[in-house]
């Protein structure tokens, strides 16, 4: 494959730590989820994986879309839901449910392509096997 674009970004501290990117864009502190006993105000990586998902597969519905000659209503949406989980043997995993809300357009036509997008969304790609994706389409 080729190499389109490096993100880098350095964390110190771990889930109670900082991250900055190389950029300078982001800098800022993280925190544990507030209800795993985090400070306000502080994101998450959690909120951040979940930020990059949501905004990766919109594009690839754009994409998708327009490969089908449809166009996408502005005020469509993808919320993306993760979830931090922890198996019985104490490790711990992701699960992630993507809602997708293609205003205007019937619920089988924005099945296939939120259904297509999925299979060319790097996201979706990059954790194909190891995390669970659950598309909804409302």
């Amino acid at each position: 494959m080729e190499k389109l674009y490096t993100a880098e970004v350095t964390a110190t501290g771990g889930r109670r730590g900082h991250i900055t990117s190389s950029d300078g864009v982001l800098d800022m502190p993280l925190s544990l989820p507030e209800g795993l006993g985090g400070e306000t105000g502080k994101t998450n990586p959690e909120q951040l994986f979940a930020a990059g998902y949501a905004a990766c597969f919109q594009s690839a519905l754009l994409l998708i879309a327009g490969k089908h000659h449809e166009r996408l209503d502005p005020a469509s949406t993808v919320k993306a839901h993760v979830d931090l989980l922890k198996n019985e043997d104490g490790r711990y995993g992701l699960g992630v449910k993507l809602e997708v809300d293609l205003k205007g357009l019937d619920k089988e036509k924005a099945r296939q392509l939120v259904d297509e997008a999925h299979q060319v969304c790097p996201y979706s790609i990059g954790v194909q096997g190891n995390v669970e994706v659950q598309l909804e389409v409302v």
